[in-house]
């Protein structure tokens, strides 16, 4: 079948005397299958990153040697989530994943809001990779030949490779992502299964860690750092490991978003959503107690107080069961980890932009970044204005002078973050308002899967945004007084504005775009029959 990416005219109106008589650009169709659809959204969690970076956080001054439990229940909390998620994925297939998903689900102004922010979320995440990479990339040619070169040079370059890399096929992003993200989970892997072979650790197999009563305990007491010596004193608080355990998720729902390009989408789809949650939930549970118990939960503790001995809590089994190579190999890794998990950031943000731009609710757009490339079917337009947008955040943190990883990483992470946790909260509710409030799809409504895993769900996602708010200055450290860091919420307040805004104006002055807010969607995907566009009152037919 074709896989062309040929405008289909929209034709007819609205009632009113509107007719839009534009064209919307199609994603090039059948790029990917299952397995391509999960390279795409667990690089986003970036695996090793999550597992280097956060769980020393959670350990040393979160929930302990209970991180392993705060993993656990976000992989409950997240699993409930992702069932009413994956329900409404069977019936909706769009670019805009959680833009359509909130506007048939709450209405189109909500769904406006959802997508500012996630497009918000998407911007800034590469905008923070791209900072750890180049933080990463000057410090690996560093250690290894002795060379000082400044982040940015490194960091630009990914900006480069990421811009070219979207200008092309779906297909290969996520060939290149698979590469290292099968290296990522080897090497974490390789570890685990060494501290099983070498019969664990020193104090032992540590059963408690995986006790989820464990992950709302704080951790307290004296430490001895077996690398420096030095005893510190640690202090607290579980709401951090949770919040840290949460944080290693973020990316998953993107999964959604390849509907459009991937094959047979309402069946996989669904089917990549839980595993991607449910699969990345067991294997952070099992590598970050794996780690504790070859590190000793005592030891873990105490390295994890120090920031430069707390990679140790990972790096030290790892030295100890495999050599010091493979301490080596996992640094390449973060390396390269960055740059999977920031070029999957970039297709996500590409697309949100696409999705919106395509419909047009401002003169212009649908004719720009909401383009597909003729040959690629690629967003590319919107690949480059996420290209743009990005390097502006970059090089004003570099000529700023502020430092890649305090700085740009942290800031955008947290800013990132906010805004995509307040869209989960809402995707959750949006799963109970589109098969109950709506009744649409009465045959699929149920009880558990539509109304109380979603609520459950989002319930939790809503203790998150309350674990971000009063950890917020925690996870900025050092940056807690950067006038960017007191700038995040009224940045996430002009998004939702810009929202109400742009939602109210175009019920007022634009009925019949409005009437197409989040409507563009693939309707009909079997893969022996032509995919179908629906566009809200209008049908588009793939030609």
């Amino acid at each position: 079948m074709s896989s062309d990416s040929t405008p289909a005219p929209a034709t007819g109106g609205d009632g009113h005397g509107n007719t839009p008589g534009r064209q919307v650009h199609r994603l090039k169709a059948n790029s990917i299958g299952l397995i391509g659809v999960l390279f795409l959204s667990v690089a986003t969690a970036a695996p090793i990153t999550a597992m280097v970076g956060n769980v020393p956080i959670a350990i040393g001054f979160g929930n302990g040697a209970g991180a392993p439990a705060g993993y656990l229940v976000a992989t409950i909390v997240l699993g409930l989530f992702a069932i009413g998620y994956a329900s409404m994925a069977k019936h909706i297939t769009s670019t805009g994943a959680f833009y359509g998903f909130v506007s048939q689900g709450l209405g189109r102004i909500p769904g406006l809001v959802g997508g500012l922010l996630t497009s918000l979320a998407y911007i800034v995440f590469e905008a923070a990779l791209v900072g750890i990479f180049g933080y990463f990339g000057q410090s690996l040619v560093l250690d290894l030949f002795h060379v000082d070169v400044s982040w940015v040079f490194f960091s630009v370059g990914m900006l480069v490779v990421n811009a070219i890399l979207t200008y092309y096929d779906l297909s290969l992003a996520a060939k290149i992502l698979g590469v290292f993200l099968v290296a990522e989970v080897f090497m974490l892997a390789l570890l685990a299964v060494t501290v099983v072979l070498h019969g664990g650790g020193p104090e032992g197999w540590s059963w408690e860690s995986l006790n989820p009563l464990s992950a709302f305990k704080s951790v307290a007491g004296s430490f001895t750092n077996p690398m420096t010596g030095t005893t510190v004193a640690a202090a607290g608080t579980a709401g951090i490991g949770l919040f840290f355990a949460f944080w290693s998720w973020v990316g998953f729902e993107s999964t959604a978003m390849y509907g459009e390009e991937s094959k047979n989408p309402k069946k996989i789809i669904p089917i990549a959503i839980m595993t991607s949650v449910l699969g990345i939930g067991i294997f952070y549970v099992l590598v970050s107690w794996l780690a504790i118990v070859g590190t000793g939960p005592t030891n873990a503790i105490a390295l994890a107080q120090d920031s430069a001995t707390a990679p140790w809590v990972f790096f030290g089994p790892v030295e100890h069961n495999i050599g010091h190579w493979a301490v080596t190999m996992f640094q390449i890794l973060l390396l390269s980890g960055s740059f999977a998990c920031g070029m999957a950031f970039h297709n996500c943000a590409a697309r949100y932009i696409y999705a919106i731009g395509r419909e047009g609710h401002l003169p212009g757009l649908a004719e720009t970044i909401g383009r597909t490339h003729p040959r690629h079917g690629s967003p590319h337009i919107a690949g480059f204005l996420q290209s743009g947008l990005a390097t502006a955040i970059v090089l004003f943190f570099f000529f700023t002078g502020r430092d890649p990883y305090t700085g740009l990483y942290t800031l955008m992470a947290i800013l990132g973050t906010g805004a995509i946790l307040i869209v989960q909260a809402m995707a959750a509710f949006a799963v109970i308002g589109y098969f109950h409030g709506r009744k649409e799809h009465p045959e699929t409504a149920h009880w558990f899967k539509t109304f109380v895993a979603p609520g459950l769900g989002g319930a939790g996602m809503v203790y998150v945004c309350y674990l971000l708010m009063e950890n917020a200055a925690f996870a900025a450290g050092t940056a807690v007084g950067d006038p960017v860091f007191i700038a995040i919420p009224y940045v996430i307040g002009a998004f939702v504005l810009a929202g109400l805004v742009l939602g109210f104006w175009l019920r007022a002055k634009r009925p019949a775009i409005y009437a197409q807010v989040g409507r563009v969607t693939l309707e009909e995907t079997d893969e022996d029959l032509p995919h179908v566009y629906s566009e809200h009152p209008l049908l588009l037919e793939k030609s």
